[in-house]
């Protein structure tokens, strides 16, 4: 007999399963519809040479609705691209981020503006990839 908590199983980072939690993470959290009430951001992840080729997904917030999925942001303020080790290596955090974008090893295009106007947006989505990291294989 369960004791009603649903046991999850492991997810590859970057697949459609991986994407799919996020997006019902983002859906689920209340923060976000509040958050894109004063935000406007689409931001698109390109990460490249993985063991799925290319992948895209997107992050969209505005107009008190907050949504994640596999494609690119439509409008799309902000782009990001980088390799998988790159992008492994950042969500695991064994990169810093910060690092890497001044390396070069993640390349952005668009309205950098954005991305610090949507702080408190990547604050609520780190929460979500932290609750998302414990159950994704990096393999």
């Amino acid at each position: 007999m369960s004791d009603g908590t649903a046991e999850r199983t492991s997810v590859r980072y970057l697949s459609l399963d991986w994407i799919d939690e996020l997006r019902r993470e983002v859906a689920a959290d209340g923060h976000f519809a509040e958050l894109a009430g004063a935000h406007e951001l689409g931001i698109t992840q390109v990460v490249t040479s993985g063991p799925e080729g290319t992948v895209v997904y997107h992050l969209q917030v505005g107009d008190g609705a907050a949504r994640f999925g596999v494609g690119p942001a439509d409008p799309e303020h902000v782009r990001m691209e980088q390799a998988w080790d790159t992008a492994v290596g950042v969500a695991t955090g064994s990169m810093n981020a910060h690092e890497a974008f001044i390396e070069g090893r993640i390349r952005l295009a668009g309205d950098q503006q954005h991305l610090l106007d949507a702080q408190p947006v990547f604050a609520a989505l780190d929460r979500v990839f932290t609750t998302v990291r414990e159950r994704t294989d990096y393999r």
